[in-house]
């Protein structure tokens, strides 16, 4: 049989009763507190702010969720990416796009491109561990991906063992 007030006693004792430990600050201890998670949170924001403006890409550090580029990136990895509009699309390529009607972005290699006078560049992606072509995911009727699809580019990774 477990006592009514043996479960708050645990608490206190292995340190998670937090409430009780902002009760026991003063005022100013505990506005000190608040003031440096304020701090904490929003240097992270700048930092993450910065490097989508050092690297022009809306999300400049992405997870690979899938198996679909093993063995080149396996589930977890993270990719560091740049997404400098001047810079041409390449066969060969891996970029991170999202097509329209989902919300996760993709992982893929650029196989074909096509560019034509105007400059205007349309290319086809492919999983390195898929049989076909990524026609199947992009949204109804497109056939090929503009610049405009693209998050970034792949330029490293973190891989985990």
């Amino acid at each position: 049989m477990v006592r009514a007030g043996a479960v708050g006693t645990h608490l206190r004792a292995s340190g998670l009763d937090i409430f009780g430990d902002l009760r026991k600050m003063n005022k100013r201890q505990l506005y000190y507190q608040v003031l440096n998670f304020a701090m904490i949170v929003s240097s992270a924001l700048m930092i993450w702010k910065g490097l989508i403006v050092l690297t022009g890409s809306e999300s400049p550090i992405v997870v690979v969720l899938s198996g679909s580029m093993e063995p080149a990136f396996h589930r977890g990895d993270l990719l560091f990416l740049t997404n400098f509009r001047e810079d041409p699309i390449r066969a060969g390529e891996i970029v991170v796009f999202k097509v329209e009607g989902r919300d996760i972005p993709i992982v893929h290699r650029v196989i074909k491109v096509h560019e034509k006078d105007n400059g205007d560049i349309k290319f086809l992606t492919k999983g390195d561990n898929n049989e076909v072509d990524d026609r199947g995911l992009y949204k109804e009727g497109q056939n090929w991906l503009e610049k405009k699809d693209v998050v970034g580019r792949a330029r490293g990774m973190l891989s985990w063992p």
